[in-house]
């Protein structure tokens, strides 16, 4: 563990539940202390809907490759120091930050925590008991990969022993004032490891009824497994559990865009197809606070777009620039998911922007095994996939062939590198404003360019210490919390 102490006044909801158990005040009672008595195995199956993050990620799309400084959209002064990868202004009421990020992530943590604290002890059905534990292990295990993958360093097995990480905490908080150490990157995904294999065990979706889709299913779990391996770089495991996901049949797990196009009547129509929970490529389903999808921030220009979906080495329509999208002065956004309001009364005028987000879908599976055939020279395999993909994204019959893409892009590399770049072709198109595009400009080590108001351009370095978010200021100022370097 690193020596790097912590008390986490900063994070109250960490520290107590008090102020995030409104959602339960139907069934739970509460104690002298504010604290809830989870004495049924029911109650902390309930409990754990609190266990998702409510925070949204997409602020790092205003971070990567596909956005420019676009005119006529609102602006807050966050957005701007996020695309110009600069730490944010301390406010725990900013969505779309790091810091509200960390801070929701970390309470849905705690919430797992309470559950995982007692729910051995609890009297009922053995089933659900390993039910509930498995769901609660697999929401833990999930908030602390994403955080480590944005707070820290991406994975390196010749480093990770040594690079700062984030606390993996695993104890319900039962002190005002804890202390806590930062752990190494190794360790945060051993620990994220240890408890998604033991989740997985135990996961059992006869208990969700008709609300699966917005929980850990062993599905999502699997999902899950495919893009930790993924990013550990262990390809035999992630083809191991993308392959137990997709089955004999992965275009299943593949959004049939020229369907769902022609089932279009209008936007609304279409997002309410694209994030149906009834398409079996939508695997989880997440409540996320978030204000990215109401045309503010930054957004690829219409240049920019265009050249990301004519990019293909077919000469085919990517069906995936049909669908509808919003367009500014000079940028674009993608409409893939309702912008949603919760008030915070019924007369009240104030509340919570949120939409229902796709966590985990069939195409990231595709494409991680994929990938991951390709570093094992698997190239048949590889192709396979990515045909199953271009099956349902074109709006003509397409093969995907070594020499169909090498034509394209006019390259003697290794057979390894080009399908590499093909995947890597692939991914931003599928995955544009989904969050998704910073963890592969991570991984690979891609540098980035904005340019400013002004016509200035700034740079992110391949291999830039801004690439791990900055530790909130609340952290490093109230709980002594190491910084990372700049």
């Amino acid at each position: 563990m690193m020596n790097a102490v912590i008390k986490y006044r900063f994070l109250l909801a960490i520290a107590g539940l008090s102020t995030v158990l409104l959602a339960c005040d139907d069934y739970l009672e509460e104690n002298p202390d504010n604290r809830v008595e989870l004495n049924t195995l029911e109650k902390a199956a309930q409990l754990l809907t609190n266990a998702y993050s409510p925070a949204g990620y997409n602020f790092v799309e205003w971070m990567g490759d596909q956005v420019v400084f676009t005119r006529g959209t609102q602006k807050r002064p966050n957005q701007l120091r996020t695309y110009q990868w600069e730490e944010t202004l301390a406010d725990p009421n900013d969505q779309d930050t790091p810091e509200y990020y960390w801070n929701g992530t970390y309470q849905a943590i705690a919430h797992a925590n309470e559950v995982l604290a007692v729910v051995d002890q609890l009297p009922g059905d053995e089933a659900l008991r390993r039910a509930v534990k498995g769901e609660a292990l697999l929401t833990r295990a999930y908030g602390h990969f994403m955080l480590v993958n944005m707070f820290a360093k991406h994975y390196d097995e010749a480093t990770a022993s040594r690079d700062l990480g984030v606390p993996y905490v695993t104890t319900p908080e039962t002190e005002f004032l804890k202390e806590y150490s930062r752990n190494t990157v190794a360790e945060v995904y051993d620990l994220v490891e240890e408890d998604l294999l033991q989740g997985l065990e135990l996961v059992n979706d006869s208990y969700y009824a008709n609300s699966g889709k917005y929980h850990f299913t062993r599905t999502a779990a699997l999902a899950l497994a495919s893009r930790f391996y993924l990013f550990k770089r262990d390809y035999n495991e992630c083809i191991r559990y993308s392959s137990e996901l997709l089955g004999s049949n992965p275009t299943n797990y593949v959004k049939d865009i020229p369907a769902l196009l022609q089932e279009r009547i209008n936007t609304e129509d279409y997002i309410s197809l694209y994030t149906s929970p009834d398409d079996p490529s939508n695997i989880l389903l997440l409540r996320q606070e978030t204000i990215f999808y109401r045309n503010v921030g930054f957004f690829p220009d219409n240049n920019l777009y265009n050249g990301l979906f004519n990019s293909n080495p077919f000469r085919a329509t990517d069906l995936r620039s049909d669908p509808a999208y919003v367009r500014g002065e000079d940028g674009i956004i993608a409409t893939r998911f309702e912008n949603l309001f919760q008030r915070t009364s019924l007369t009240s005028d104030v509340g919570f922007p949120y939409t229902i987000f796709l966590g985990f879908r069939g195409e990231e599976v595709l494409l991680n095994r994929a990938e991951a055939y390709v570093y094992l020279n698997r190239l048949d395999e590889a192709i396979a996939d990515l045909q199953t993909l271009s099956d349902k994204r074109y709006d003509s019959q397409v093969t995907v062939d070594l020499e169909t893409i090498r034509n394209y892009i006019r390259s003697g590399n290794p057979q390894n590198d080009v399908l590499i770049y093909i995947i890597e072709l692939e991914r931003p198109k599928e995955f544009i404003h989904e969050g998704l595009r910073w963890f592969d400009i991570k991984r690979f080590d891609l540098p980035v360019e904005h340019t400013l108001a002004d016509g200035s351009v700034i740079t992110l370095e391949a291999e830039d210490n801004r690439k791990a978010l900055q530790i909130p200021e609340a952290a490093q100022e109230i709980g002594n919390l190491e910084p990372n370097p700049r």
